[in-house]
């Protein structure tokens, strides 16, 4: 970054132009903030970029994954995944009333869809609910790849043992398009609302979402 006019530096730029101004890549170096004696920081973030496809690639990557990452260590890795966690927390606020009623799959659908827009990969997300249908909190358990999602009843049902929710919507996103649940979503399901019976916090409905269609196995009686 020596070489860029400082004028032209990410940073600079921000601050003269706004955020809103600046490319994915250039936001990306302004959260990493320095690079390393072998790389300056917005050959970093072109890295990252470059290494997982996309932004929101980015964004789902483990720390294990980041760290990989030439010019990326523990402390830049949190860093990332930090600033990502935060952003999909606020997309979920603006979905919504934090503690409107969220019973309905409609309803599900809608505080779900902002987190999941333009992914490539399954991702996996627990709701809970308290007594009166109401939102405690969003919980995402797993990122999958493109074709299955992996979700264990003791990773699913762990936050809502902490935080004495009631009932829990499960619910996860089918890039493909095609909301239709597969046999693993099937038997997943039955295995879910088994241990829910056992924790005694229900299983209200799993919820499959695309970005303009969702599938509910409780409409259709499957739960």
């Amino acid at each position: 970054m020596r070489d860029t006019p400082a004028a032209e530096r990410p940073r600079e730029r921000l601050i003269r132009h706004g955020a809103d101004r600046l490319s994915a890549e250039e936001l990306l170096a302004v959260l990493i903030s320095r690079g390393t004696s072998g790389a300056p920081v917005r050959e970093i973030a072109q890295r990252l970029v470059s290494e997982f496809g996309s932004i929101a690639a980015v964004g789902d990557a483990t720390l294990e994954q980041l760290k990989r990452v030439p010019g990326i260590g523990p402390a830049k890795a949190c860093q990332i995944a930090a600033a990502f966690e935060l952003a999909r927390r606020c997309q979920a606020e603006l979905a919504g009333d934090a503690r409107a009623d969220l019973s309905g799959a409609e309803a599900i659908a809608r505080h779900v869809r902002p987190l999941v827009v333009e992914r490539q990969k399954e991702c996996f997300f627990a709701v809970l609910l308290d007594t009166r249908n109401r939102h405690i909190r969003t919980d995402r358990v797993s990122v999958g790849s493109l074709d299955a999602t992996l979700a264990h009843p003791r990773e699913v049902f762990d936050a809502a043992v902490r935080d004495r929710a009631a009932s829990l919507v499960v619910v996860h996103n089918h890039p493909s398009g095609d909301p239709t649940p597969s046999d693993d979503d099937v038997r997943l399901t039955r295995r879910l609302a088994e241990a829910g019976r056992v924790l005694g916090i229900r299983l209200q409905d799993h919820v499959i979402i695309t970005p303009d269609r969702l599938y509910s196995f409780r409409n259709h009686a499957l739960i």
